[in-house]
């Protein structure tokens, strides 16, 4: 059977963006830029993103468009004859579902949010009854099941009706309208009363922030947003690249990618920055930004529950677009393994989804007594560490030997194919980077993951 195509470019670079844009762009990296100091910071990362997130993009692009599979058989198809390098299918396949089964619960929280402030659900609170609102919605299983099980349902919908017509007109829509709220919410809150403060903060550079944190730590910090921004490693990517022509170099077509994600990094910034200078509200990172402190923001802005309900709808775009894009790729998995049609491929997966996310649910409430990486943590830390500190970068480093080392399927190989159709190309001449400088740093990325969560 001929592999289903994109049908046309934007969508190709529109989805693969989707899938690379997490929730991670939105409190993580505003914050962490705030906390390392500020513009000087967002410099430093954006050469990272270049130097490391970009060449490792390509490789999983190039491994896609070659095989035409998903990572479920790309190795088998490309590896040399007698090695082992379709092995790696397990981690892949591992890592994708791993990441769906917390991801699809945050999905679930987006969703509920949006509603509870399109409701006036939070019209009145005080802070600390926000604060509650949150603490109570995680004690509640049923409500969290339900919601993340509208998510599932919802996002497998869209892959069952195929490419083109479910997975790729659906998410171009959701990308623009994710796009376009944005910028309406990020020129809302810079024109806010005291934002400018907000924008100081996030947009001038502070070298005695850099020097404070001390060197080291920035950089280790821009490597980490760099490298994990883009959901590299798991092949979550490689299956887009399978379903694009010849026509365009890949290395422009990840460039492009890289810069939308970017934008969405940088844009959530001026989204919160502001804002919550603005109303002399401390910005917090993780769930409490999104949760706790967003909604008393949203509380005290004139027209608030318009702005806070736009907001969590962008919110629930940025999140549903991941899922549809990582369900795309287990979907696609199983029909390259199995020789299954597409309908059956998501009528088991969207059974096997909804069961394994049930710990993530739970590990809030009947399952909280259960601390996996220490007192406080959940389930979901011990799913997201897996994943983000293990899987991501050694597959990515999986790629990066296999695209270049002669006992994989080697270095000409790849730029043939990652160079094949118009646009920019991958530069050969830095092919002893590539090949023996930048796996080092993904695996100094991944001992430091480690020494950080365990040690530091």
């Amino acid at each position: 059977m001929e592999r289903e195509k994109f049908g046309s470019r934007l969508g190709f670079i529109l989805i693969s963006a989707g899938c690379a844009i997490g929730l991670g762009n939105v409190w993580r990296f505003p914050y962490i830029v705030g906390k390392y100091g500020g513009a000087a910071f967002v410099l430093i990362y954006l050469a990272f993103l270049l130097i490391l997130g970009l060449p490792v993009m390509v490789a999983e692009f190039a491994v896609g468009r070659a095989s035409q599979k998903s990572a479920a058989c790309s190795f088998d198809v490309l590896e040399p004859k007698g090695t082992k390098w379709h092995l790696y299918k397990y981690g892949a396949i591992a890592g994708n579902y791993l990441l769906m089964m917390f991801y699809t619960t945050i999905a679930g929280w987006m969703i509920l949010y949006f509603v509870k402030m399109a409701t006036g659900q939070f019209d009145g609170l005080n802070s600390d009854q926000v604060g509650e609102a949150f603490s109570h919605m995680l004690g509640q299983p049923v409500l969290m099941t339900v919601f993340m099980a509208i998510a599932v349902l919802l996002c497998f919908g869209i892959c069952a009706k195929g490419l083109q017509k479910g997975v790729e007109r659906i998410t171009k829509v959701m990308m623009v309208c994710l796009l376009s709220l944005m910028v309406v919410l990020a020129v809302r809150s810079v024109l806010l009363p005291g934002g400018q403060e907000g924008l100081k903060f996030y947009l001038y550079p502070d070298f005695g922030k850099v020097k404070e944190a001390g060197i080291g730590e920035v950089v280790y910090a821009a490597m980490g947003q760099a490298f994990f921004t883009l959901s590299i490693g798991i092949g979550a990517l490689a299956i887009f690249g399978s379903y694009i022509g010849k026509e365009r170099a890949l290395t422009g077509e990840a460039v492009s990618i890289c810069v939308l994600d970017t934008f969405v990094a940088l844009m959530s910034g001026l989204i919160i920055f502001p804002s919550c200078f603005a109303y002399n509200v401390q910005p917090d990172s993780g769930p409490s930004l999104i949760f706790i402190t967003l909604p008393n923001v949203f509380n005290a802005m004139a027209g608030g529950r318009l702005w806070g309900t736009l907001f969590f709808l962008f919110m629930t775009f940025a999140s549903l677009s991941t899922v549809i894009a990582v369900f795309e790729n287990i979907i696609s998995f199983i029909m390259d393994l199995k020789g299954w049609d597409r309908k059956k491929a998501v009528l088991i997966n969207l059974v096997g989804v909804l069961v394994l996310s049930m710990p993530c649910v739970l590990g809030y409430n009947v399952w909280s007594g259960i601390t996996p990486l220490g007192a406080g943590s959940t389930i979901l830390d011990l799913e997201d560490f897996i994943v983000s500190n293990n899987l991501l970068p050694l597959g990515s480093l999986v790629y990066l030997l296999f695209c270049t080392t002669k006992l994989g399927w080697g270095y000409e190989n790849f730029l043939k194919e990652t160079n094949t159709g118009k646009g920019m190309k991958f530069p050969r001449q830095i092919a002893f980077y590539v090949k023996y400088i930048l796996p080092l740093i993904v695996l100094f990325i991944f001992v430091m993951g480690y020494y950080t969560k365990f040690f530091a």
